[in-house]
């Protein structure tokens, strides 16, 4: 009953070394269509699910940074996107980061909330979805904080994936058709994004070494070393059941 939870510098291979523990471990993806499984055994509503991760963190910011100010409305995903709602992906230029790639969801699975407040309670219910998760068992969670709820629970491998800044561009050069300085620019800026988010809504240091029982650096290890060397450790952690 088992938990892993990935957190992972953007372009170091984190979010392939989880879906290979899926397989390896036969584990489940914590992502959207998880967390609405989750939250509905778990008597959350679903008409106020939203999966407020860094990524959506980092599209706010976008637009933040795009228009020069903060608003007082943002724009969020809601849980249509979760009922089969169609999504495109694009490409944006910014000048000084390159261009940058997101995923524009259809209009109909967005809706617009006054920011503080919607974002305080998007954030309690992740956290929600993430502890229920947790007693759900043999789940690989990446991102959404779950180093910072799950800290103290006995059962829960954390892993932080890391690549060097030269390795993760040419990753994302070749995997997401970057072109070397755009790699380079998102990399850096997807990463400060996941930093500012762990800091402003669970005050830890998203590099913080003590966060983690594992710290695999990919540039050395490869996908598959590093894979098998969480395999290893999870073997190893206390048979706990959730209370």
């Amino acid at each position: 009953m088992a938990v892993i939870t990935i957190s992972r510098q953007y372009g170091s291979g984190g979010d392939e070394i989880a879906a290979r523990l899926c397989e390896v471990l036969g584990y489940r993806f914590f992502d959207k269509r998880l967390m609405a499984q989750v939250a509905a055994e778990a008597g959350l509503s679903l008409s106020e699910m939203v999966d407020f991760s860094e990524d959506n963190y980092k599209l706010q910011n976008f637009f933040e940074r795009l228009f020069g100010r903060r608003s007082s409305r943002v724009v969020i995903p809601t849980n249509a996107e979760i009922e089969g709602v169609s999504s495109s992906r694009s490409d944006v230029f910014i000048p000084g980061l390159g261009l940058l790639p997101y995923e524009v969801p259809n209009r109909l699975a967005f809706k617009e909330v006054e920011e503080q407040p919607e974002e305080a309670k998007s954030i309690t219910l992740v956290q929600s979805i993430v502890h229920a998760a947790y007693k759900h068992g043999n789940v690989v969670i990446v991102g959404r904080g779950g180093q910072a709820i799950l800290k103290d629970k006995p059962d829960v491998l954390h892993v932080r994936i890391v690549a060097s800044l030269d390795a993760r561009t040419q990753r994302l050069h070749e995997k997401a058709n970057f072109s070397l300085g755009g790699a380079q620019d998102s990399a850096i800026q997807h990463d400060r994004a996941s930093a500012e988010y762990l800091k402003r809504f669970y005050n830890v240091d998203w590099t913080d070494p003590i966060l983690y029982d594992l710290v695999i650096n990919t540039t050395k290890l490869g996908l598959e070393g590093a894979t098998q060397l969480i395999v290893d450790a999870v073997k190893r952690l206390p048979a706990t059941k959730p209370a």
